[in-house]
């Protein structure tokens, strides 16, 4: 699949279970686009689902699993030597190294301030909001 159908989801999407959930059945036959996401994504996320909406740490823990076994092509690694080279917000590096390393066309992130197009458009890369980017896959599955 070429890197227009790749999309790096930030922690803030995979928080929310329905979204979650809607973004990851996407991805599913037929397939209207590849997740990726980096350990450190996984980690942001499982931290905000324990200390925002009080999962227990074995359910965070039995997601990931569950992530792992459906979706392993969806890890992204070797981020780590990518990072210094971003010029976005030092907080959410890592997401744009990854979106990088995984020749992704698009972030999904409710933070698109943390990626301003200086710093995404050298990569070609966009970050959308969900809604975007659940429009634009609505679309391509009405071309399709």
């Amino acid at each position: 699949m070429t890197g227009e159908r790749i999309a790096i989801l930030d922690a803030c999407v995979l928080v929310q279970a329905p979204l979650r959930d809607t973004l990851l059945r996407l991805a599913e036959p037929p397939v209207l686009y590849e997740p990726r996401w980096s350990d450190e994504i996984i980690t942001e996320m499982k931290r905000a689902l324990e200390k925002q909406i009080g999962l227990p740490p074995a359910k965070t823990a039995y997601l990931e699993r569950e992530l792992r076994r459906h979706f392993e092509d969806s890890w992204v690694t070797g981020v780590e030597r990518l990072v210094h080279k971003m010029a976005n917000d030092p907080k959410d590096r890592h997401v744009l190294a990854a979106a990088v390393q995984a020749g992704a066309q698009w972030i999904v992130t409710f933070n698109k301030r943390h990626f301003p197009p200086v710093s995404t458009t050298p990569w070609n890369i966009v970050a959308v909001g969900p809604s975007a980017f659940l429009r634009n896959c609505i679309s391509r599955l009405r071309q399709s």
